[in-house]
């Protein structure tokens, strides 16, 4: 029930502070190593998943016998071959066997580094200054979590895998000093160059917590047995014995996963829950190894100009506080300017998120993927069977950023989208609880296609406000394109490039559905128009952060710092909304045009943006 309605001015007043260091990169040596770096709050993120982003060299793809896992009896498939990139994801290859979902996670399309260094000037154009990669440790899956060397690229993402092979086979994988740089590697740190080049930052992602079956430490254990030096680095309940003809070898894999072998956790000193903080470590000798691999990434051949920005840690509540207190130690004595981001998300799946807190008070990571903020602001800016009205959001927010120091506000990665979760467009085009059945495959109502102008102009409104709060806005790669589809693995198709002619898609429930895709300009240029807004206002980068109205589907709030005001109206409401403009003359940032003053009418699912410009 809602008329009319007018903003007095300051209403509900709420001041979020966010003050952090100018906008201006600061030097690595003026970063205490309790903060954020300065250039965190600066960062727009595009996330890459190397496998599904481009193929620039198609002769490193994948083999049959580069995607088997043989520790669990997995092999290719008989006939397998890379899949063509335009293909329809729901159409099965002639190699597939058994259920079509399962049979996803043997498709290669042969995405490489060769096909980031073609594409960096298009990232450049869409705005982006800090790329966060994906896994690209040496792993046989497709998302490289299950790691078969920490140290080493993928083979597949540079140019001489058989090469590289041969390398890495003449290391001794405990010593550094035989450590060499393979072609893969030689590949990256061009790339981490070209980024930097660019005036861009880069992070690498680890998961420390498990790692793959073809591990070189895990393959010595299957091996030897309780005699390999390396049987107590991993959670192993029982070994095989040689004398009877079964095989008694059990332990543990991450969430039961029998591909990701779970790294032994040592000094447990307080109760050890998943979702919750947990004061313990990891095993002393994986540890040692591990810190080698950050002192590797972070400072090739001992230069830290060379080398990644910082890592995005991968399921970290997993992993005690002793270790991840060393790790920020080890990370800021050879880089002081460097960005941890922790996954800190689910305490009970799909109901309860993680409270980012105990994460982020300066002993730990610098922030983390802020899934926090993205769910009651689907509920608001979406049309789905959790709705909530602007004084939830408001409340929601305010308690998130109360949990938070003002430095660690604005270098929050505000993540929506992700390897992990349905794309945007599916997400607001469905009315479901996030990330609750999200996929055709559980869910046959599922919408799975094209979306229609209303998600589309809902999507927009939330992404006016992602840019526009405090934190760091974060891309997954695709969602500028407007690609669409559910979560894992649908969220993973390869991208949708201009250069490439794409057929219809089907839709898995509805054979007689076929939805036209092609890259979509107009999403390219709403994303380029909210990161040419970012770039030039600092005021949204740093400033603080007041709501002045939030009642119904009406959301206001002032964003300020020093002498910038900016001012962001939403109304979701189905009527025409009047918003009361504070006292001065202000310009609407996208539109231009003449200044207002005193009131402004928001037709029903519109936003605008102000700048104050006058008293």
């Amino acid at each position: 029930m809602s008329i009319r309605s007018c903003l007095p001015v300051l209403l509900c007043l709420t001041l979020v502070s966010c003050s952090s260091p100018g906008p201006s990169h600061s030097v690595p040596e003026e970063t205490p190593s309790d903060q954020p770096p300065a250039w965190a709050a600066d960062a727009i993120w595009y996330q890459i998943f190397v496998e599904r982003f481009w193929n620039g060299d198609p002769q490193n793809d994948p083999t049959p016998a580069d995607i088997a896992i043989p520790a669990i009896g997995h092999a290719a498939p008989t006939g397998w071959t890379i899949t063509p990139w335009q293909e329809d994801w729901y159409r099965s290859d002639p190699w597939m066997q058994g259920p079509f979902r399962e049979s996803l996670m043997d498709r290669r399309y042969g995405g490489d580094l060769q096909g980031v260094l073609d594409k960096l000037d298009y990232l450049q154009d869409l705005g982006i200054n800090a790329i966060y990669f994906n896994p690209l440790n040496d792993a046989p899956s497709l998302h490289k979590y299950d790691a078969a060397c920490y140290h080493h690229i993928d083979r597949h993402f540079g140019p001489d895998p058989e090469g590289d092979r041969i390398r890495i086979a003449e290391e001794v994988p405990t010593d550094p000093s035989t450590w060499q740089w393979t072609a893969a590697d030689s590949l990256f740190l061009q790339v981490i160059d070209a980024i930097h080049q660019r005036g861009m930052k880069v992070i690498m992602d680890f998961s420390w917590n498990h790692t793959g079956t073809t591990f070189w430490a895990w393959q010595d254990i299957l091996a030897r047995q309780d005699q390999s030096p390396y049987g107590d680095w991993y959670e192993i309940e029982s070994f095989d014995d040689p004398d009877t003809p079964e095989n008694e070898f059990t332990y543990r894999g991450w969430i039961g996963v029998p591909t990701l072998p779970e790294i032994r956790k040592v000094d447990i000193a307080s109760e050890k829950r998943r979702g919750f903080p947990y004061e313990g470590d990891l095993h002393p000798g994986m540890k040692a190894h591990i810190l080698d691999v950050t002192r590797r990434w972070l400072a090739p051949d001992g230069d830290p100009t060379k080398g990644v920005d910082g890592f995005r840690l991968d399921v970290a509540d997993e992993i005690g506080l002793i270790f991840w207190r060393e790790f920020r130690s080890l990370v800021r004595s050879i880089k002081p300017d460097a960005y941890l981001v922790g996954e800190i998300w689910w305490q009970q799946w799909p109901d309860q998120l993680m409270d980012p807190s105990p994460y982020t008070r300066g002993d730990i990571f610098d922030a983390v993927m802020f899934y926090q903020v993205y769910r009651p602001a689907r509920y608001f800016f979406a049309r789905t069977d959790l709705p909530i009205d602007a004084a939830q959001l408001k409340d929601s927010l305010e308690l998130q950023w109360s949990r938070l120091r003002p430095e660690t506000r604005t270098a929050m990665m505000l993540t929506a989208s992700s390897h992990d979760t349905p794309r945007l467009l599916s997400s607001f085009g469905n009315p479901n609880k996030y990330k609750a059945n999200a996929n055709p495959y559980e869910n046959p109502a599922y919408q799975n296609g094209s979306p229609d102008k209303e998600t589309i102009q809902r999507l927009n409104l939330y992404l006016l406000f992602q840019f526009t709060i405090p934190g760091a806005p974060h891309i997954w790669n695709g969602e500028e394109m407007g690609m669409w589809g559910g979560d894992d693995p649908d969220c993973r198709k390869p991208l949708m490039w201009q250069e490439i002619t794409f057929p219809p898609e089907s839709d898995p429930n509805h054979p007689e559905r076929q939805y036209e895709r092609h890259f979509d300009p107009d999403r390219y240029a709403w994303y380029q128009s909210l990161t040419r807004l970012r770039r030039d206002h600092p005021v949204l980068r740093q400033g603080d952060m007041a709501f002045i109205h939030a009642e119904q589907g009406q959301l206001a709030y002032l964003r300020q710092q020093g002498t910038e005001r900016v001012l962001v109206c939403f109304n979701m409401d189905d009527h025409e909304a009047d918003f009361a403009l504070p006292d001065g003359s202000w310009t609407d940032l996208l539109r231009g045009g003449e200044p207002l003053r005193n009131q402004v009418t928001l037709a029903s699912l519109e936003g605008r943006i102000f700048q104050r410009t006058g008293r």
